[in-house]
């Protein structure tokens, strides 16, 4: 199973990938390293087909929401250190830190692909200020946090 990140706002929330660094803009789809081509996707939770708003997971309050691959994302207690890891943190905290100063608040939750509405194992309310490094956003699975600016 895939485990996501999910977030939610008052607000509507960018959508698209966030960290590629392609050589060149005449050459979109090449990429130096690895490094350089790894990214954040986020994902809105609109159905274009349909033209209908559906929700992640039923613990959030707000209707506009994204949802993140969570692969290159550590979990809590598992997490190594590295290059990859690193800039896919820094990554989603300056998303994270931008749409809090657009809306105030975001709800921020982990879970496995499928596992959205069981429980929360831990619910925290969070200040921005409380969170000194990327790496502080690493959450447990099922973890669900209401972090306010």
């Amino acid at each position: 199973m895939t485990q996501y990140i999910y977030m939610a706002s008052p607000m509507k929330l960018p959508e698209g990938s966030f960290g590629l660094k392609p050589v060149s803009p005449e050459q979109p789809n090449v990429f130096k390293d690895e490094l350089d081509f790894t990214h954040l996707h986020f994902e809105d939770n609109y159905d274009r087909a349909s033209k209908t708003r559906f929700s992640y997971s039923s613990h959030f309050s707000f209707n506009h929401q994204v949802a993140i691959n969570h692969n290159l994302l550590p979990l809590k207690h598992l997490s190594k250190s590295n290059v990859i890891q690193e800039k896919c943190l820094d990554i989603l905290y300056s998303y994270i830190e931008e749409e809090l100063h657009a809306s105030g608040v975001i709800e921020y939750f982990t879970s496995l692909n499928g596992q959205e509405d069981l429980p929360i194992g831990i619910n925290r309310s969070v200040s921005w200020t409380d969170i000194k490094t990327p790496y502080n956003l690493v959450l447990a699975d099922r973890e669900f946090w209401y972090i306010t600016l």
